[in-house]
Formats: C-alpha cells, sequence, structure tokens
C-alpha cells in the first residue's frame, strides 16, 4: 500500500519551454500527469529526479526540494 508520499507541487504551475520542467515543481508533464497513479517506488524515483534538477539549478524550487 502507498505511503501517500506528498506531491511536489507548490502551486507555481508553468512549464519552461527551454527545460521542459514546470517552473514551481521541476516536474515534467509526464511526471505530472501520472503522479496520482504513481506508486511509492515511482514518486521517489520523481522526487530523485526533481533533486537531482534541483542541485542542477533549474527551476526557481531549487531549495524546496526534501
Amino acid at each position: 500500500m502507498a505511503s501517500d508520499l506528498p506531491s511536489p507541487c507548490i502551486s507555481i504551475c508553468r512549464m519552461v519551454p527551454a527545460t521542459g520542467f514546470c517552473e514551481g515543481c521541476l516536474r515534467t508533464i509526464a511526471e505530472i500527469a501520472a503522479w496520482s497513479r504513481m506508486d511509492d517506488a515511482g514518486k521517489r524515483s520523481v522526487w530523485r529526479a526533481i533533486e537531482l534538477r534541483a542541485e542542477a539549478g533549474f527551476g526557481v524550487a531549487a531549495g524546496d526540494t526534501p
């Protein structure tokens, strides 16, 4: 059973064409669309990708990922 990992959404919902990431949560459209159907492993994978994107300097949420 999923542990109900929190969504990375911070209500800044704008896609950045140059990166393909949401400006707020640093997810792709595909990651955003699939989030509600993902199991914990999938969600943890997306969170890790967000962390790596933030470390690389993408988006305004770089300091906001857990």
